[in-house]
């Protein structure tokens, strides 16, 4: 059996993003579905890869495949709460990237969730890993001088 993660602070996060939770979120426990968290994670990395002009969904020649997530859980969430979540770089190498991703509760000091979120850059058309382009590598390294331990 693995031991236990850290629990991590805001500290390990280089920025964040609000999150509303919605009425489905919750499940028949009272509180937000595992599946949800991993909804969030995928939300908030493409989300900051679209907006700084790192991933046009539909023509990018070079996207970002999914290859892992984890999650480890510490408190409960549930709607009505909005969630904030962090996220930083745990890892980068040649053609990968290993994000930090913590889920808080608003104003929370410690991660109510957190977890890892690992891409691998292809090219569109092959599949076949690609070197991560330039631009998007120093911007992926100012995320990763953002703190944590991982």
């Amino acid at each position: 059996m693995s031991e236990r993660k850290e629990r991590l602070g805001r500290d390990a996060f280089g920025l964040f993003r609000t999150v509303p939770t919605r009425w489905a979120d919750n499940d028949v426990y009272g509180h937000v579905n595992n599946v949800v968290y991993y909804a969030w994670f995928d939300t908030v990395v493409n989300a900051w890869l679209v907006e700084r002009g790192f991933l046009d969904i539909a023509g990018s020649a070079i996207v970002g495949l999914v290859v892992e997530t984890t999650c480890s859980y510490f408190e409960s969430l549930a709607f009505p709460e909005p969630v904030e979540v962090g996220l930083g770089v745990e890892r980068l190498g040649n053609s990968s990237v290993t994000y930090r991703i913590g889920v808080f509760r608003a104003g929370g000091e410690r991660a109510a969730a957190q977890g890892r979120f690992t891409h691998v850059y292809v090219d569109r058309a092959t599949q076949r890993p690609v070197p991560i382009p330039a631009e998007l590598r120093a911007a992926l390294q100012a995320l990763t001088s953002s703190g944590g331990s991982g």
